[in-house]
């Protein structure tokens, strides 16, 4: 069945006449007779009673009316459906990150929201060598990574920059120097994430490549308990400075700076380069680049 022969069919039903119906749909009398012949043909039932003058439904033209009124309002909720996706009116951006990488991408979901209320965002914790591919099989819009990645048919723009630093209490005996040494950090009580990145990884290559040992006391799976145990002296930790910014600007903790380890870190929004995405997806790049330019100026 054609959802038009199906509008014709409602119309002859609403007007309760072929020629009252015709002319609503700007249509000829026979047109609109012909696609209630084709749907009774198809059907194998007379869908209206010749013999009446008002257009009366049989029992087989009262059963098909309900699902009509259906069908139709189903196709005008869909068309209206992906109306509102170009128009950005609903749609959701999928992004995989670690926990570190949500600190930078809160400004732009703010600025997004000012302008797209309505767009869902989801990030799902990802490890970062995983990301990579999580983009490429398209079960993510966009990824967030420290590097650049290796894969041809990725690109990546820059939303933001941030370093590695030692964080700790503002009474700790070395709160207050402009930088410290890795032999100075390595003989700290060291609290760091338990799970694994490729900053972990480099930063244990570099304590032993330097035969400096470093003393980790406590490994816990978030940054925020990371960062209450530092307040709570119960060790230091090294971490991105951008993740404390809250709690630098409110004196609860300090950042101190390791000279070995002054590894500027490119936070990059990675996507696909075949361009291939969602309305929503589309307009949170656009957004992103223009972020970025306006954080230089």
């Amino acid at each position: 069945m054609e959802l038009s022969e199906l509008r014709v069919f409602l119309t002859v039903a609403a007007e309760r006449s072929f020629s009252r119906a015709a002319t609503k749909l700007h249509r000829t009398q026979p047109a609109v007779s012909q696609a209630v012949r084709r749907l009774e043909v198809e059907l194998g039932e007379r869908l209206f009673d010749r013999s009446s003058k008002d257009g009366t439904l049989t029992e087989a033209g009262r059963v098909l009316h309900d699902y009509a009124q259906r069908l139709t309002r189903l196709s005008e909720e869909a068309g209206s459906a992906v109306r509102e996706l170009q128009d950005l009116r609903r749609g959701r951006v999928l992004i995989g990150a670690n926990e570190a990488a949500v600190h930078a991408l809160l400004p732009l979901f703010s600025l997004f929201r000012e302008m797209h209320p309505q767009i869902q965002f989801h990030v799902r914790r990802v490890p970062s060598r995983q990301i990579p591919f999580e983009v490429l099989e398209r079960n993510l819009d966009f990824g967030v990574l420290t590097f650049q990645p290796s894969q041809r048919d990725l690109q990546s723009i820059t939303i933001g920059d941030d370093e590695l630093v030692m964080l700790t209490h503002p009474e700790h005996p070395l709160a207050h120097r402009k930088h410290v040494t890795m032999a100075e950090l390595g003989r700290q009580e060291v609290i760091a994430h338990n799970d694994p990145s490729p900053a972990r990884d480099w930063v244990l290559r570099l304590f032993e490549k330097s035969h400096a040992p470093i003393n980790i006391q406590m490994a816990l799976p978030s940054l925020d308990g990371i960062k209450r145990a530092v307040e709570m002296q119960l060790g230091v930790a090294l971490l991105p400075r951008r993740v404390a910014l809250s709690e630098l600007a409110n004196g609860q903790l300090t950042a101190v700076r390791v000279a070995q380890l002054r590894l500027p870190r490119h936070l990059r929004l990675v996507h696909r380069k075949d361009g291939q995405m969602s309305h929503a997806a589309e307009a949170f790049l656009a957004i992103s680049r223009e972020y970025y330019v306006k954080s230089e100026d």
